[in-house]
């Protein structure tokens, strides 16, 4: 039994050190010598490199963590559950709160459809529809995530029951985490409120 347990926690601490990898700061780095914590709201992940370099390096940073994800759910996908969701969510959490960044980080999204990608697809396909919709139909790629995060638990309980359900909240539970945590200390209690609905410490300008 202890055997097991130690394993487990093995397994864990590998799939959260897979995520705790900081690509698109090291891209960052060789690139243009930029510190993507010192820029913008200070999320370190793909999407934050548009402002220091090309896309071809976002699309590079963004498919390594996805495979961040797909690597720690690989790690214990042939598992006895909850153990694969539990991976899921380490990876997720190192890739939010890296150690070597001293705690900053992304905002899990890439790293949660490489980790749903291997445990269940469809969870992965409703993270990507959601916010593709919300950009085309709101604008807003970060309200599609909102949606898409509310949908996610339903869709993974139908499809893979009590295991969708401990997939489904092992992802989001980092994701939402982080999306109110944010990278930079909160100016006001509102600034909560926007950062779940928006994302952002401000409501966005109409």
């Amino acid at each position: 039994m202890r055997s097991r347990a130690g394993s487990a926690l093995a397994i864990s601490a590998a799939a959260y050190l897979i995520g705790a990898v900081p690509v698109a700061q090291i891209i960052a780095r060789l690139r243009c010598g930029a510190d993507l914590r010192q820029m913008g709201t200070g999320t370190v992940s793909a999407g934050a490199l548009v402002s220091v370099s090309g896309i071809g390096t976002v699309v590079t940073a963004g498919a390594l963590d996805v495979a961040k994800g797909m690597a720690g759910a690989l790690i214990a996908s042939r598992a006895v559950s909850p153990l694969p969701a539990a991976t899921a969510g380490a990876t997720i959490a190192g890739h939010n709160w890296s150690p070597f960044l001293g705690g900053a980080g992304g905002r899990g999204f890439s790293p949660a459809v490489g980790a749903l990608a291997v445990l269940a697809p469809e969870g992965a396909a409703v993270l990507i529809a959601g916010v593709a919709a919300g950009r085309v139909i709101a604008g807003d790629s970060a309200i599609g995530a909102l949606a898409a995060y509310t949908v996610l638990p339903i869709v993974l309980h139908r499809t893979r029951g009590r295991t969708g359900t401990l997939t489904a909240m092992a992802v989001l539970i980092p994701m939402l985490g982080k999306r109110l945590a944010g990278n930079r200390r909160a100016r006001g209690a509102d600034a909560y409120l926007w950062r779940l609905l928006y994302d952002r410490d401000q409501r966005p300008k109409s």
